[in-house]
């Protein structure tokens, strides 16, 4: 069969209908996908040289629909026409009559051509052929393909029921009408499809595999515990999963092949595999699939994770901590603010201090409406929030902090004013005392050094909203004395926050893991790789993001995030994370985000 015998999809005029759809490959995903197809009427003909797993697919799509049934969202009768346009076969040649077929078999390269090649010689010279890789070129199996002009790219995520996002994947030989007729597919099956071109990872999984890369890395330098690298992504991002977790989940193997294929194109360290996931994927340790990976669990494909060697220890910290019954936060803003009333909340005596009596008194009116706000939705007694205000004692000097036992500044990010306010600290604050800052992305050790007492000082990261935002980075310097960490965390679970411990570097856990990530989405814009758009709605479609890139790039600030992008690189040296020329000139230009109306994109002035 040669490619004269295919018609040009080029001059069709409207998208053909794909109503019968061979699936090839019935693993996890190719199920998925198959239960998606079968529910939204289409006949499904699924194929797999493994009968086990054409059983096993049938077995899952039978479980699937009778949940369906007991929950009231299908009818038994609906059940049962599901289950009938659902065919497994073990050969190819069951797709000869398939309007579409998807490819979903392991990510490897021969292997796909391999079933590309047997599909050229069975399937109908209209059929559009498609694969579910996240990795491989697309153009490259179209290219080996006798139809060339029928091939693209249909990514769906796990799990496919559940997933909203399709990335529908076009290489310079694909028909626009068989981008169209799988475009409207994916919108028939109620998911919501993006177009990209050809490049490994494509939108979603580009942006993630990086980010997860650099968990991996950040977690084989021993710089912080996988447990609190992935509960630090979870409360500090809103993430659904850490990264970690996530790779267990997706498979090390599986990880480390997309990066592999990102790194040959991109040539960015970013992108190049942290060895730990070699060393893992050669054990055999690939994650949940196979019991075990960065983390155990109960049996291969459980998603319970078990205690291991590196699970913490039940009692965990450092020894024994210092008294901490009054607190100083040092600042007017909305961070001072939200810090004091957490403190105050907690039951703790709070001395804000700012640089007038005036502006401290601001602050805690603030203080007052926020707490009348969890009073007005049932979060707070106003008992409580009485006790909290009468808590708090406004100064107009640091002079107030004589008799705390615990000084947090929360000043603006400038590390001269941070050590002028630390020497201040060093001279009023009483023998003892913990100071912390609350830097998100300065040197701890530079603020430490500025006192004669660098053993009391240590990072105390919150989040803003900080009464929302349950973590806190506890960032030690090499100077920090254990008592002063174990006081730090003992005042965290204090204050129903979560502790997560991380060393004195640029970004800590979460910036220095969440910044290299956005900037490479702002790449993506610079490259016309896709729209701002699309790559918010792959980040949140797909990989489950409570926003999008560009969404929280002008929520945080363009000069904020410009600033520590800046760190971040200049800490690292490394040229993946040099700030995106786009990122630069929109600060310069003064579109700061939403605060000045106008950032990535433009909002209405308030």
């Amino acid at each position: 069969m040669g490619p004269q015998s295919t018609p040009d999809l080029s001059t069709e005029a409207s998208p053909p209908s794909l109503s019968t759809v061979a699936v090839v490959g019935l693993g996890t995903m190719g199920t998925g996908i198959a239960e998606v197809l079968t529910r939204a009427g289409r006949e499904v003909v699924g194929i797999d040289t493994d009968e086990a797993a054409a059983r096993h697919a049938v077995a899952t799509l039978e479980a699937a629909t009778a949940r369906a049934v007991q929950r009231e969202r299908i009818t038994e009768r609906e059940r049962q026409d599901i289950l009938a346009r659902f065919r497994t076969f073990t050969d190819l040649q069951a797709a000869a009559e398939a309007d579409l077929v998807i490819e979903v078999v392991p990510e490897d390269y021969e292997l796909k051509r391999q079933v590309f090649a047997g599909l050229d010689a069975v399937v109908r010279p209209d059929a559009i052929l498609a694969t579910g890789t996240n990795a491989l070129s697309v153009t490259r199996l179209a290219a080996d393909s006798q139809r060339p002009e029928r091939v693209l790219g249909l990514h769906f995520f796990n799990p496919a029921p559940a997933m909203k996002l399709v990335e529908v994947v076009s290489s310079v030989l694909t028909a626009p009408t068989a981008v169209a007729a799988v475009t409207q597919l994916a919108r028939d099956l109620d998911k919501d499809p993006i177009s990209v071109g050809d490049r490994p990872g494509f939108v979603a999984d580009g942006l993630l595999f990086g980010y997860l890369n650099q968990a991996a890395a950040m977690y084989e330098s021993k710089y912080a515990t996988r447990e609190d690298i992935d509960a630090a992504m979870r409360l500090g991002c809103g993430l659904p999963m850490g990264p970690l977790a996530l790779l267990d989940l997706i498979g090390v193997d599986t990880a480390r092949t997309v990066l592999e294929a990102m790194y040959a194109e991109s040539h960015d360290r970013l992108h190049a595999p942290a060895p730990i996931l070699g060393q893992l994927a050669e054990a055999g340790l690939t994650g949940r699939k196979a019991g075990r990976g960065f983390y155990t669990y109960e049996a291969p494909d459980s998603p319970t994770v078990v205690p291991d060697a590196e699970s913490p220890a039940a009692a965990g910290g450092d020894g024994a901590g210092r008294t901490v019954s009054s607190v100083g936060v040092a600042g007017s803003g909305t961070m001072a603010s939200g810090i004091a009333e957490v403190f105050a909340k907690a039951g703790y005596s709070v001395v804000l201090a700012a640089r007038s009596l005036e502006k401290a008194e601001k602050a805690k009116a603030r203080i007052a409406k926020s707490l009348g706000r969890s009073v007005e939705k049932g979060r707070l007694t106003a008992e409580a929030r009485d006790a909290a205000l009468s808590a708090i004692t406004p100064a107009g000097s640091l002079d107030a902090f004589a008799d705390v036992d615990l000084a947090v500044e929360a000043v603006a990010e400038d590390l001269a004013v941070k050590q002028e306010l630390f020497k201040a600290l060093d001279k009023v604050c009483k023998p003892g005392a913990v100071l912390a800052t609350t830097t998100s992305s300065l040197p701890v050790v530079a603020c430490a050094r500025a006192t004669s007492r660098p053993q009391d000082v240590i990072g105390m990261h919150f989040f803003n909203p900080a009464p929302a935002m349950k973590l806190v980075e506890i960032v030690r310097t090499v100077l920090t004395a254990d008592d002063v960490h174990a006081t730090v965390r003992a005042v965290c679970a204090k204050v129903r926050k979560h502790p997560v411990d991380c060393g004195d570097r640029a970004g800590f856990i979460v910036n220095a893991l969440l910044f290299p990530y956005l900037n490479n989405a702002i790449k993506m814009v610079e490259e016309h790789y896709a729209s701002l758009d699309d790559i918010d709605a792959a980040m949140k479609l797909g990989g489950g993001y409570p926003m999008g890139p560009f969404e929280l790039l002008d929520v945080v600030g363009l000069d904020v995030s410009l600033a520590i992008e800046k760190v971040l690189h200049a800490e690292f040296r490394d040229p993946g994370l040099a700030p995106a020329p786009l990122l630069e000139h929109l600060v310069a230009a003064g579109c700061l985000g939403r605060k000045t109306g106008r950032g990535f994109r433009e909002y209405a002035r308030r």
